[in-house]
């Protein structure tokens, strides 16, 4: 288990006003937990494991920052209950991941558990939460099973599924004239899937992938295999790293001589929070991902101004994510009154939410994930300028989920 010592905070907030949700109860969830009364002024105790420290450091701070700036833009409500926060730092760590999930909902006797960034940590969180029945929110982790095999009516995305924004990233590429590609990213579930993902949108477009080299998670050592795809010389690189490996593997494949000669694409994770230390190396990249810096729509200007007010930092989809895991929370509650353990009517309306993301029209899939468009990108003068969209109202087929 690891060391890091949870702490608490309170934050109140009200019901975000272009937010509507159903409150329908449909398709309950038999978990046969009673459903107390709430106490007198009881707080709503909201667990945030997310990673602190380590490569995913500064992701799991916005998805924080996001989550909390909805929280005191609404003024300390949720459903009508002052907030809670447990803050846990998972480390990237999946091997103490059970144990801290335990931790949340059997010790510090979390409402709802907000988390997390690593998939591999996520999967041991999804398990623990559908053993539990606890409400579990995913504001970042893409793993595919999330809301495929392992699907259950408590367990929400806000983020995507690795499938998602990759996978129309293979007609982007193969219409660009690109019929022969390299991927490459690290060895690890959101890596493999994205890779897969983007594979499959690739070759059924026409195009062939002829190498897929992969790298051990957290390592950041590219050199040999930016000198591989040298060697073989594709049309183009396919690429997944997010994070301190996003910054080093873009700087390297510029310092190797390949930035303007062999175009790399990736999902937007690749520069998503990394421009600033990638500079000018990033220039030209193309991404695709469920959201661009300039979208022009009152949201995404709305909340990138409050970001930036609060953070003193430009927005990103990270902290998108967790701004919407608050609202979409706002939206099971309010049709509950607070009562997170009403969970019939709770997860009924929020599978029927529609929010007004700042990414655009949000809403979830019967496997609960998000159905949205995915943008394709380009890195202009330092940001992730909207080039169009590559997907409209884009749907993972959630393979394996019975919700489904």
């Amino acid at each position: 288990m690891t060391k890091f010592k949870p702490t608490t905070q309170t934050i109140a907030m009200t019901r975000r006003n272009f937010l509507g949700a159903t409150a329908a109860g449909a398709a309950g969830l038999a978990l046969g937990f009673p459903k107390p009364a709430i106490a007198q002024g009881a707080p709503l105790k909201v667990g945030l494991m997310l990673p602190f420290s380590g490569t995913y450091a500064k992701l799991g701070q916005f998805i924080e920052n996001g989550f909390s700036l909805y929280v005191e833009q609404k003024s300390g409500m949720l459903g009508g209950r002052k907030v809670e926060f447990i803050r846990l730092d998972d480390e990237s760590k999946p091997e103490t991941a059970t144990d801290n999930m335990n931790r949340l909902v059997s010790r510090d006797k979390a409402d709802v558990v907000i988390g997390t960034v690593h998939s591999g940590v996520a999967m041991a969180m999804v398990k623990v939460a559908r053993d539990t029945g606890v409400p579990l929110i995913i504001p970042n982790a893409g793993a595919d099973e999330a809301t495929g095999p392992l699907c259950a009516q408590n367990i929400f995305r806000t983020s995507f599924s690795n499938w998602q924004p990759a996978h129309p990233m293979g007609k982007v590429v193969h219409d660009d004239g690109h019929r022969n590609v390299v991927t490459i990213t690290w060895r690890y579930t959101a890596g493999q899937q994205m890779v897969g993902a983007f594979t499959e949108g690739f070759e059924a477009a026409g195009g062939t992938v002829v190498d897929a080299l992969t790298v051990p998670f957290p390592e950041v050592e590219f050199q040999a295999l930016i000198t591989r795809i040298a060697t073989l010389k594709p049309d183009a690189v396919f690429a997944f790293f997010a994070g301190g490996g996003a910054v080093k593997f873009v700087t390297d494949y510029a310092a190797a001589g390949l930035k303007g000669k062999i175009p790399l694409y990736g999902t937007g994770f690749l520069t998503d929070g990394t421009l600033k230390a990638q500079g000018d190396a990033a220039t030209g990249i193309r991404t695709t991902l469920h959201y661009a810096d300039d979208l022009d729509i009152p949201a995404n200007k709305s909340f990138l101004s409050a970001f930036q007010v609060k953070t003193g930092e430009a927005g990103d989809i990270y902290a998108v994510q967790g701004f919407d895991a608050a609202a979409l929370l706002e939206a099971g509650l309010a049709a509950t009154g607070g009562d997170a353990s009403a969970r019939e009517a709770l997860f009924g309306a929020m599978a029927g939410a529609r929010i007004d993301s700042p990414r655009g029209p949000l809403s979830f899939s019967a496997a609960h994930n998000p159905i949205q468009n995915i943008y394709l990108r380009e890195v202009r003068d330092g940001r992730n300028a909207l080039v169009s969209v590559a997907g409209e109202a884009v749907q993972d087929p959630a393979r394996g989920c019975r919700m489904a």
